[in-house]
C-alpha cells in the first residue's frame, strides 16, 4: 500500500494546471452576478389559530387520559414461574475428530494463489 500511496503522490505533484485569463474572467463575473435569495415574509397567524390548537391539544389529552385509567384489568396478573432446565431435553454429545486438515490445506493453497494473481494484476493495471 505504501508503494501505491507514493506513486499516487508524485502523480499528483506532476500535474499542472492553468486557468486562462479568459476562464477566470468568467468564473468572477459569475460570482458577481449571484444575488442571495429574498426571504419571503412570513404570514402571522391569527390568535385564533393558537386558541384552536392549544384546545385541541388540552382534548387530546384529557381524552387518552380517561382511556387509560377507564379500563382497569380485571385482576392482577402474576407471573408463574417456568422451570426451563426440565423443559430442555438431554443431548447426548459423542464426538469424535475429523480428519479434513487435508482439503483444507488445499483450499487454503488455492486461496493465497487466487490472492497473489489477483495483486499481481492490480500491479500491472496500475503500472507498478
Amino acid at each position: 500500500m505504501d508503494k501505491l500511496a507514493k506513486q499516487l503522490r508524485t502523480d499528483a505533484e506532476q500535474i499542472d494546471v492553468t486557468v486562462s485569463d479568459e476562464l477566470e474572467r468568467r468564473i468572477n463575473a459569475s460570482l458577481r452576478a449571484v444575488e442571495p435569495m429574498e426571504q419571503m415574509p412570513r404570514a402571522a397567524k391569527p390568535p385564533l389559530f393558537w386558541w384552536a390548537s392549544t384546545l385541541t391539544g388540552v382534548a387530546a389529552a384529557i381524552a387518552v387520559i380517561v382511556i387509560v385509567n377507564w379500563q382497569v384489568p380485571d385482576e392482577p396478573v402474576s407471573p408463574t414461574p417456568v422451570n426451563f432446565v426440565a423443559a430442555v431435553p438431554t443431548i447426548d454429545l459423542n464426538a469424535e475428530t475429523a480428519m479434513l486438515t487435508g482439503p483444507l490445506q488445499e483450499e487454503l493453497d488455492k486461496l493465497q494463489s487466487d490472492l497473489k494473481k489477483a495483486e499481481e494484476k492490480v500491479k500491472r493495471d496500475i503500472g507498478l
